[in-house]
């Protein structure tokens, strides 16, 4: 008689090897068909909106047992705005160009070989991420127009929700004729689960973590399979000495409060010292307007009166809500500096009317995104027109920023002769 663990592993390994004949199957589905799906796909999100808001009512009820923040509430919660939000995401998707069979290069050889490098999907793709029950139809979109099965995990707090999105999502891909199992929902949330899908590196291609630090460390520990991730977000808007401050303090704004809780909202401000105190009262005093607690260096704490000494975990931190460090610097050397050595390499913002500043900035700052006079909340797939994005990727290999349809894709070489053999 088999034991609970060997029962779970079992269904672990169900799950992947039905993933994985599913990725088989879609090699041959056309654009035409993973279009028809995601267009369906948002019609029944949309017919569908009480069952999926009833849902998503349980998964608030059981908030408070999870000891979820105000800010996590906030990414759970769904209403009808939302949900429509979620349906026209996958109509935008299906309105990007298919990645599959793209010809990156070509060439002919001297011997008439003809060389092509296509786009070609990664296989099947392990996602885990937690509480964003928007997140489960984004993922599931652009997972299956890239041509990837998916094998969604998403965290307890939003189980109900994510359970009625995915149910409507399958449904519509047996009624058009997608494979069975592209998209599946892990229907347990016991966190052993995690760590025997982290194993089945026959099955599953690459493994995506889009959640807390905590996960994401967790995932890259256990994973035998590629991962693409970032740890967290602690992005900065740098105040050059050439900056427009009613701009500055426009951008540091929306950077830091126009939604908190989230991966590319500003967590640390840096200022030239050359514009410091009027760019403190200003910029620094419209945070504080909109509730936002200041951790500030020497100078900062001596111009306002209400800023906390900063401590060296404050620059380094991701308060996901009302907080903010605040560093005065000596040139735009320093600000790079500064920021390069407590940035995650998420999102980075110089605000300056210099363009050779610019340039130096852009140059030499490490990080996935770098804006220039612009908030660091665009670092989106979405703004960056990509359609939704299943991640924003910190690493250097095979993706980095925002991960769209593209970021999802690999490629191979289709050789073509007629007869040639290697002498």
């Amino acid at each position: 008689m088999s034991t609970p663990e060997q029962d779970l592993a079992q269904y672990c390994r169900d799950v992947a090897e039905n993933a994985r004949q599913a990725s088989s199957q879609l090699q041959l589905c056309s654009g035409q068909l993973k279009n028809h799906w995601l267009h369906e796909s948002a019609l029944a999100l949309r017919s569908g909106v009480s069952s999926i808001l009833e849902a998503n009512a349980k998964d608030i009820q059981k908030a408070p047992e999870y000891g979820l923040t105000d800010a996590q509430i906030d990414r759970l919660v769904l209403n009808e705005e939302r949900v429509a939000g979620i349906a026209t995401a996958l109509e935008q998707i299906a309105m990007l160009p298919d990645p599959v069979g793209q010809t990156i290069e070509g060439s002919v050889r001297p011997n008439g070989l003809e060389i092509n490098k296509i786009r070609v999907p990664l296989g099947v793709v392990f996602f885990i991420y937690e509480s964003r029950p928007n997140v489960t139809a984004d993922a599931a979109a652009i997972c299956l127009k890239s041509g990837n099965a998916v094998i969604l995990r998403g965290g307890k707090e939003a189980a109900y929700s994510s359970r009625a999105i995915v149910d409507i999502l399958m449904q519509v891909a047996t009624q058009v004729g997608i494979p069975e199992h592209a998209v599946q929902l892990v229907a347990t949330t016991d966190r052993e689960a995690v760590g025997h899908f982290l194993q089945l590196d026959e099955f599953i291609d690459v493994a995506i973590p889009r959640g807390g630090e905590g996960l994401i460390r967790r995932v890259s520990a256990e994973a035998t399979m590629p991962v693409i991730k970032h740890f967290d977000g602690n992005c900065h808007v740098y105040i050059d000495k050439d900056a427009c401050l009613e701009m500055a303090t426009a951008i540091a704004v929306n950077a830091k409060c126009q939604r908190m809780g989230v991966c590319n909202a500003c967590e640390s401000l840096v200022i030239h010292r050359a514009i410091a105190e009027p760019a403190l009262q200003q910029v620094v005093g419209a945070l504080i307007e909109q509730g936002v607690a200041i951790h500030g260096d020497e100078m900062t704490c001596g111009v306002l009166e209400s800023a906390i000494p900063a401590t060296e975990e404050d620059y380094g931190t991701e308060y996901l809500g009302p907080a903010i460090s605040v560093r005065v610097v000596d040139d735009v050397d320093s600000a790079i500096e500064h920021i390069n050595r407590y940035s995650s390499r998420h999102t980075e913002a110089i605000v300056t009317s210099n363009i050779v500043t610019a340039r130096k900035f852009v140059a030499a700052i490490d990080s996935a995104a770098v804006m220039i006079n612009a908030s660091t909340r665009f670092n989106d797939g979405g703004e960056f027109g990509l359609g939704a994005e299943i991640g924003i990727s910190t690493d250097k290999f095979h993706a980095r920023g925002p991960c769209g349809l593209e970021e999802l894709t690999s490629y191979k070489y289709i050789v073509t002769g007629n007869g040639q053999i290697r002498n």
